[in-house]
């Protein structure tokens, strides 16, 4: 089993030279604006259209808390879209993310890296407008990606 690698920058950059998946945590309401999806969206304008898409589709197109959509923004860099938030922010000691529906993301996403031989990076997710707790976060990570042998970065910027 590895350990994550934190790093200090821009998750939107990440480091290395094999496919690399950037991840991040939605809400089930369909906003996208505020937080790390800005930083995304001035990227690339991909994973926000084809998350809107999604939302609008509903669940005949599978679009529920716990699952991820994965949208390809360079030939080696995948954005994946997490739906592990309920609504837009957490309420005064009810935070939005759902670690459930966290587990279940992060267990699709460990399979899908494993596939194209990925590695994961990210922001603290779940811990800014969503109010979860990192050390909650992290050990979500290792039950879930680091168990399947995924390598993990995690940037502070």
């Amino acid at each position: 089993m590895t350990s994550i690698t934190y790093r200090k920058g821009d998750a939107t950059a990440p480091v290395g030279e094999a496919t690399k998946i950037i991840c991040h945590v939605c809400n089930d309401v369909g906003g996208w604006g505020k937080g790390f999806v800005v930083a995304l969206s001035k990227r690339w304008p991909e994973p926000e259209a084809r998350y809107r898409a999604w939302y609008a589709q509903g669940e005949a197109a599978g679009f529920r808390l716990g699952a991820i959509q994965l949208v390809d923004v360079a030939p080696t860099l995948v954005v994946a879209n997490m739906v592990a938030q309920r609504g837009v922010r957490a309420t005064p000691g009810v935070p939005a993310i759902r670690y459930q529906a966290l587990r279940e993301c992060l267990a699709t996403l460990a399979e899908q890296a494993n596939r194209r031989a990925a590695s994961v990076h990210m922001p603290r997710i779940g811990c800014g407008l969503a109010g979860g707790s990192w050390s909650e976060v992290e050990a979500l990570i290792d039950a879930t990606l680091l168990a399947a042998n995924v390598s993990v970065h995690v940037y502070d910027f």
